[in-house]
């Protein structure tokens, strides 16, 4: 449901409207300030046949939602928009129903029973953003929990995989939730059952991730030579899937850290490998890694490496690339970094007031990774103490982080 003039209208006559694709993609274009020429142009679809989707009067391929979610920067809002099943809101999961559970319970692992688990898979990944992370770790787990029930009865070779595929991604999502929450021994545990199936089900891509978790790890506990080491050894593993891109993020991150040169090189490398993937189905899924993402990565090598003009350039586009148009955060968690980031350059331009302003934004999220946020708001603390060592502003911000 989604609140509008149109919507009031409709509600005050007893009816209900939910928003349609057309409708959706509308309210980006006129977001970001595109005419339907703007649109027509970055997409290669003709203004009319555009016309034609915002009004309804024709249905969308697949192809036309994928180039305007792609051009418009929507992350995955308008292919979540194409799709009825994603209409709903998160805490609403109608796929999770009790047909379906009997239905794996008795390993009726049919065609249709495994597509329904894949896309259940899939939608928990693309909720990991937004949603309460003790709730998400749960619902992680209790399917993780039917998968392996699943693996123990006799099944046939293909459905066997599937389903080690399937294990495989919920234990990356439920790995990456316990880590949030700094429940670190249990992150390490689900992190190695993950990269386990992965490897025993030859996806090089789910054993990439379990790399990545490795370095994403070591880098927020400051063992910085121990996250290179682990994003290399992920490369090795993951070849051309996205992961490997995000294992050069965590490279660059950590080398940054450490003061190491060829870092421009690095992201370089990168970005040209994200430009030769093909952008995903769904951009909103944490294990996916879309051009935009490649903004949030740069900004904090740009910061580690004192360049503030890039680093601020990077955050003020995520953060517009974030927002949806009626003021909703699309990912928290990245923002949260951005005002960071932002506050990061106030500090170094002598506005104490505004860093540590922007500094205890970045800290109020509800959804938030917390050994990420304590890492990159600990070095806040460290820049503003060396810059205005007397200062009670800056006493005060490091007393609120110490409560996060």
């Amino acid at each position: 449901m989604y609140s509008s003039a149109r919507g009031d209208r409709n509600t005050e006559l007893g009816e209900t409207w939910v928003m349609t694709f057309g409708d959706r993609l509308r309210e980006f274009r006129e977001h970001r300030g595109w005419s339907l020429g703007d649109l027509s142009k970055a997409t290669h679809f003709s203004r009319g046949h555009l016309s034609n989707i915002e009004n309804g009067r024709k249905t969308p391929t697949d192809g036309l939602v994928s180039a305007c979610d792609r051009a418009l920067r929507a992350k995955g809002e308008l292919i979540a928009a194409a799709r009825n099943a994603t209409l709903l809101k998160l805490d609403e999961v109608p796929w999770q129903t009790a047909e379906l559970v009997q239905r794996m319970q008795a390993s009726d692992t049919t065609p249709q029973t495994l597509e329904i688990l894949r896309s259940t898979v899939e939608e928990l990944c693309c909720q990991y953003n937004r949603r309460d992370a003790l709730e998400l770790r749960e619902e992680a787990h209790a399917w993780l929990n039917h998968v392996g029930d699943l693996l123990t009865r006799p099944v046939g070779l293909k459905a066997h995989q599937e389903l080690l595929v399937a294990g495989g991604w919920l234990a990356l999502l439920a790995g990456c939730v316990e880590y949030d929450l700094g429940l670190r021994a249990a992150a390490e545990s689900t992190r190695t059952a993950a990269l386990q199936l992965g490897l025993e089900a030859g996806h090089p891509e789910i054993a990439g991730w379990g790399h990545e978790m490795t370095a994403w790890f070591a880098l927020t506990q400051g063992r910085f030579r121990q996250a290179i080491a682990a994003a290399q050894q992920g490369q090795a593993v993951a070849k051309t899937s996205s992961v490997h891109v995000q294992l050069i993020a965590q490279e660059a991150k950590a080398k940054a850290r450490l003061g190491e040169s060829g870092l421009q090189g690095l992201l370089e490398s990168g970005r040209e490998m994200l430009d030769r993937l093909p952008y995903p189905d769904r951009p909103d899924n944490h294990f996916k890694v879309d051009p935009a993402k490649w903004d949030y990565y740069s900004m904090d090598v740009h910061r580690i490496g004192g360049d503030d003009q890039m680093a601020r350039q990077h955050a003020e586009t995520v953060i517009h690339d974030n927002l949806a148009p009626d003021g909703t955060e699309v990912s928290p968690m990245r923002i949260s970094e951005c005002r960071i980031t932002l506050g990061f350059i106030a500090g170094r331009e002598g506005d104490l007031e505004q860093a540590v302003d922007l500094g205890l934004d970045g800290l109020k999220d509800s959804r938030q990774s917390r050994p990420h946020l304590l890492m990159i708001a600990g070095e806040l603390g460290q820049e503003l103490r060396s810059r205005y060592p007397a200062e009670t502003l800056v006493h005060n911000f490091e007393a609120t982080l110490k409560t996060v």
